[in-house]
């Protein structure tokens, strides 16, 4: 069996998925009641709802586990007590193999979300567990969240340079690649960085959106206090906002950047561009 932890989220709902295409036994790990239930119509076949800084729930969950995937809330203040709890309670388990879901170019000190992954990889290489670290680049379905304007007003807004330059990575790639490396031989003891694209300026993202679309899409950069004013509206909380700030500042002083090669590997073909997510994803939800 796999223990999937912060499954809830969009990446834990994609992988559990994924697992469950395979017919794969998945117990999962949520906050709470409402999310267990859905996770188990989903088709996961038992869940634990709590808090995941609790050392006695995590050994709950590990029980007759023989794999883990774990998936920190994003940018959550305690990843790095939360990955020693969660290892911890691996050891104790007897876990065969421990997947950590981690993110492109961890060892960044400037971006404080990333280096918490980092410090997390590092208690799991010295733990005496079989280890697997998956490194995502930004998702291409990050881009949701501009839909609506994009596709009403033709207005693609980032709250960076419009020439900073950003691999991204479909989630549903992710998702194949972490239920690969769960289920298949050969994966153990490894780091793998999980990028779909070479790195794209947002003017290049514009214009393929203008391009799969068939209207007119401009890019413009958004400005900080607009883009906290919105996050704030969402119910983003001040830590949050303030790594996403910092990644921001990053981003534009030096771009995100990676290479698809191991994720074509792991896959067994070449990921998803960023032109077929916006036919997928956009043309499917938009008016077209």
């Amino acid at each position: 069996m796999i223990l999937l932890t912060g499954a809830a989220g969009k990446t834990g709902q994609a992988v559990l998925n994924a697992l469950l295409k395979r017919n794969e036994k998945v117990r999962v790990m949520v906050k709470n009641k409402d999310q267990a239930e859905e996770l188990t119509r989903m088709g996961a076949i038992s869940a634990v709802a709590g808090d995941m800084a609790d050392q006695a729930m995590f050994n709950q969950a590990m029980k007759d586990v023989g794999s883990v995937y774990h998936i920190c809330p994003n940018m959550h203040p305690e990843e790095l007590q939360i990955g020693r709890v969660a290892i911890a309670a691996a050891q104790q388990n007897g876990v065969e193999h421990f997947v950590y879901h981690s993110v492109l170019h961890p060892h960044t000190e400037k971006m404080p979300h990333h280096w918490n992954k980092m410090r997390v990889e590092e208690e799991l290489f010295e733990s005496g567990l079989r280890f697997t670290v998956l490194q995502p680049a930004a998702y291409m379905q990050n881009m949701l969240a501009y839909k609506d304007n994009i596709l009403k007003k033709g207005i693609y807004s980032v709250p960076y340079p419009v020439e900073t330059t950003i691999c991204m990575v479909d989630l549903l790639d992710l998702a194949k690649a972490a239920a690969v490396v769960l289920t298949e031989p050969g994966y153990k003891e490894a780091i793998y960085e999980i990028v779909g694209t070479r790195a794209l300026s947002q003017v290049e993202v514009a214009a393929l959106f203008t391009k799969v679309l068939e209207q007119q899409v401009t890019v413009n950069e958004m400005p900080r206090e607009e883009w906290l004013q919105t996050a704030r509206r969402q119910g983003l909380n001040q830590h949050a906002l303030s790594n996403l700030l910092k990644m921001f500042d990053y981003y534009a002083a030096h771009g995100f950047k990676g290479n698809n090669f191991v994720l074509k590997q792991i896959l067994g073909r070449d990921p998803h561009t960023f032109s077929s997510f916006v036919s997928r994803e956009f043309l499917r939800l938009g008016q077209k």
